[in-house]
């Protein structure tokens, strides 16, 4: 199986409190993960709010410039490479956010939302990049006439698809999912999910999952690393981390998930 990524003692520290007469102090959001993962394979990165596992997200994309450690890419070194070195890079490696109506532009259609990334890249002809948005709906699960509409008259399941509809549109290789259904009922959070697996499926995603909830990340997860101030402290296949946790911050994490039925707590 294809490694797609692999990451080496990353760090991503950040200085606060820094004045005219003052250093300021470190706040080591990330501090020295490390970790591989294959094509068609989903980590579940898990933690509470502020652990870090966000600022994880952004700094294997060099949307942060990590402090230190390695980065690469399918075997290549991203670690250094500046802006315009990674571009070519940038279509292979997408990001869905947690709040859609954060990240589409309100005042764009969806049509011109979903013809963005080729133009971007200088994709296709005008025509080709319509029929591609209208492919990316049906992928998604949504309408056609839905290109000619705003954001705005959407839910938030269905602005959800079209981030997921934006992310794949020129078939990435690794797929950040940041907190993508948080913000969504449990209902739809489901099917949402089940449109990221059926994605992976089809096109042989590496997908890293970000949740601060362990029951979502068991669905979608092969592996899991649970992070806690800035580091991993656990690390396994999703099943065993579920059912044999070693650590106590997982073993308190896991007992934070509601029980669904009476039965489950004898």
């Amino acid at each position: 199986m294809k490694e797609v990524l692999r990451i080496e003692n990353l760090k991503q520290h950040f200085i606060s409190g820094k004045r005219l007469f003052s250093k300021g102090y470190t706040i080591k959001a990330v501090d020295g993960v490390s970790f591989t993962l294959d094509e068609g394979k989903t980590l579940g990165l898990v933690g509470e709010s502020g652990c870090g596992k966000s600022t994880l997200g952004r700094t294997i994309l060099k949307l942060f410039e990590p402090t230190a450690g390695k980065i690469y890419f399918e075997g290549k070194d991203i670690t250094t490479l500046s802006s315009k070195e990674m571009r070519p890079l940038r279509k292979d490696m997408q990001i869905v956010f947690q709040d859609p109506m954060e990240s589409l532009n309100q005042r764009h259609t969806i049509g011109m939302i979903l013809e963005e990334p080729y133009i971007i890249h200088d994709i296709g002809t005008s025509s080709e990049r319509k029929q591609w948005a209208l492919e990316l709906l049906d992928k998604v699960g949504l309408p056609r006439e839905s290109i000619n509409r705003y954001p705005h008259e959407f839910s938030g399941g269905q602005r959800q698809r079209i981030g997921i509809a934006r992310a794949i549109a020129l078939k990435p290789k690794l797929l950040i999912c940041d907190e993508s259904v948080s913000a969504l009922d449990v209902s739809v959070q489901a099917q949402i999910i089940n449109l990221l697996l059926v994605l992976q499926k089809e096109m042989n995603l590496a997908i890293i999952f970000i949740s601060h909830d362990l029951s979502v990340v068991k669905k979608m997860s092969d592996d899991v690393a649970v992070m806690y101030f800035g580091k991993v402290v656990e690390f396994g296949d999703a099943l065993k981390v579920y059912n044999q946790p070693e650590h106590d911050y997982t073993k308190s994490l896991l007992s934070a998930i509601p029980i669904t039925h009476p039965r489950q707590r004898i």
